[in-house]
């Protein structure tokens, strides 16, 4: 629990585990994904267990005030993938718009 996103769903039967996965490839990450919580309750528990309020994800919760399906999914990490491919030092060179603490948006 405590390497995975407040929004990861917590797995019943092991206590500190989730209901998540990561997909290794030449020891990179290059998918995650799990369930995903869907109450708003569980949502403000979470938060509160890390020690965060709800203000700053307030846009993000306000969908499972009104309910949610139960629902998953994953995200494959192309650029990742891509420089470990193709043997590139570092993932922004195989990333058409990288991030750093100078450049936040495109």
């Amino acid at each position: 629990m405590s390497k995975r996103p407040f929004y990861t769903h917590p797995d019943p039967g092991r206590p500190g585990y989730t209901n998540g996965f990561d997909l290794l490839f030449r020891g990179m990450e290059l998918v995650t994904g799990g369930q995903r919580l869907h109450r708003y309750e569980d949502y403000v528990r979470a938060l509160a267990e890390r020690g965060e309020g709800t203000a700053a994800y307030e846009g993000y919760l306000q969908a499972f005030r009104y309910g949610m399906p139960p629902h998953g999914g994953f995200a494959l990490g192309l650029e990742r993938w891509t420089a470990r491919l193709t043997g590139a030092a570092n993932v922004r060179q195989t990333t058409a718009f990288p991030r750093d603490l100078h450049r936040l948006s495109p």
